[in-house]
């Protein structure tokens, strides 16, 4: 008995002689002119046009990763780009390849965590913002969305974040419930740990019902824009070439315990 495969199509775009059509849309006679980058960006991840205020949650969620100044992800670019010159598309691929659980990229993995601190209250565990912060402590576990080696004792850009979803009427779950996991956390480790600006991203994200699969593919793309910025730079002041000088003289070779 033989399985028949379901037919395999796509309702993401197509294009023809005359017109391109993307998820039902006329490209020509109904999007371009009448929607920005932004609401574009939503519509083909959400599959339907955002309203006023989750379009300005979501540009300033875009605004916020777009410049962190010199990052790996920045500095990984500006190399590439002093070593093919003729090529950005590299310098920008090379330097996205750093966003991940480290840099940049821990807002999925808070969006994660928030919906499943979520479920166990649904399902009626009481202290589940407390059992989580006390969870991860005990594992010695960085919680997602927590600590920065920069902002401290808060990262501003969190605190703006949290103020624009409360001034647009955008912190009704997510927003209030990561606050809570703030205290936890603090009350849990005895000390302050500031909610980093990825982390806030995922709460607003999910307060305007972005797909947590979507959320790093986000970061990738508000990155992407700024280090564009970065190439620009670069063809002016060849910062790549002080970067190699300032590693070779940072990180000296030694012979020392050679086997």
């Amino acid at each position: 008995m033989t399985t028949q495969k379901p037919d395999l199509v796509t309702r993401t775009a197509q294009s023809t002689a005359t017109a391109v059509h993307v998820r039902g849309r006329d490209l020509v006679n109904d999007l371009i002119g009448k929607y920005s980058f932004t609401e574009m960006l939503y519509f083909l991840t959400s599959h339907r046009m955002p309203e006023a205020v989750e379009t300005r949650v979501l540009d300033a969620c875009l605004v916020t990763l777009m410049e962190h100044g010199l990052t790996p992800s920045a500095v990984i670019a500006r190399l590439m780009a002093d070593s093919v010159p003729e090529e950005p598309q590299v310098a920008i691929a090379s330097g996205l390849l750093a966003i991940g659980s480290v840099f940049a990229g821990t807002t999925e993995s808070c969006a994660a965590l928030l919906l499943a601190i979520e479920r166990r209250i649904a399902a009626g565990e009481v202290d589940a913002v407390e059992n989580v912060a006390r969870e991860y402590d005990k594992a010695k576990k960085p919680v997602p969305g927590f600590g920065h080696g920069t902002h401290k004792p808060d990262d501003p850009r969190t605190i703006r974040l949290f103020a624009l979803a409360e001034e647009l009427g955008k912190a009704t779950r997510y927003v209030p419930l990561l606050r809570a996991l703030g205290k936890a956390v603090d009350a849990a480790l005895g000390r302050h740990i500031t909610i980093n600006a990825t982390g806030a991203i995922g709460a607003l994200l999910l307060e305007i019902d972005v797909p947590v699969s979507a959320m790093r593919a986000f970061s990738v793309v508000s990155r992407a824009g700024g280090l564009v910025g970065h190439l620009l730079e670069e063809k002016e002041t060849h910062s790549g070439r002080a970067i190699w000088a300032a590693a070779k003289k940072t990180v000296p070779y030694s012979e020392e315990n050679q086997s």
